[in-house]
């Protein structure tokens, strides 16, 4: 079922990562939407490819965690901030990137595969506080506009935004703790 799964995950990232790529180009790569949903697509493809290696399972692990904070932030703060549901949620690749997909790669890891060792928890904690690190500097820099409200260190208080790095690398602590902690009772 792993299998299956992954591969329809794969073609689902492939559909949803081409109409990304067509409408913003390079522009995706500022997107931790977009950087996730090609880090699940890519797992996703390995899997296909070598199986359940210990080195998949891991990959597999953190898209399977930065996928979730994707679709937790896009619901839980982008939409409350005033994002639009329908936008986020039901049109273009939002359908795809922040609920399919996620939904998906979360209900395939957790029951379907091998898991990934309790050491991914700081790995996906760090990758996820890089991006953050790297937003807030290209913003800093005026190379970038957020691209979520919570960078734009322009238009809130720098502290704001540190804030809000810290807050969404607790954030991505819990939700990586509790992939971890929901595979291991499956087992």
């Amino acid at each position: 079922m792993g299998l299956i799964l992954n591969a329809a995950i794969f073609l689902l990232e492939a559909v949803s990562l081409y109409m990304c790529f067509k409408a913003r180009k390079l522009a995706n790569f500022v997107y931790y939407t977009q950087l996730s949903n090609m880090l699940c697509g890519l797992s996703c493809l390995l899997y296909v490819l070598f199986g359940p290696l210990s080195w998949v399972t891991e990959i597999r692990y953190l898209a399977a965690c930065a996928v979730t904070m994707t679709f937790l932030v896009t619901t839980c703060v982008l939409i409350p901030m005033g994002g639009s549901a329908e936008k986020l949620l039901l049109r273009g690749n939002g359908p795809f990137h922040h609920v399919l997909c996620p939904l998906l790669c979360v209900i395939s890891y957790i029951f379907f595969e091998a898991h990934a060792g309790a050491d991914m928890i700081a790995a996906s904690m760090g990758i996820t506080f890089l991006y953050g690190i790297i937003m807030l500097i290209l913003n800093c820099m005026r190379k970038v506009d957020g691209p979520y409200p919570f960078f734009r260190v322009y238009n809130q208080p720098v502290y704001a935004s540190v804030f809000w790095v810290i807050a969404l690398t607790a954030l991505i602590g819990v939700i990586s703790w509790a992939v971890f902690s929901a595979a291991g009772l499956v087992l």
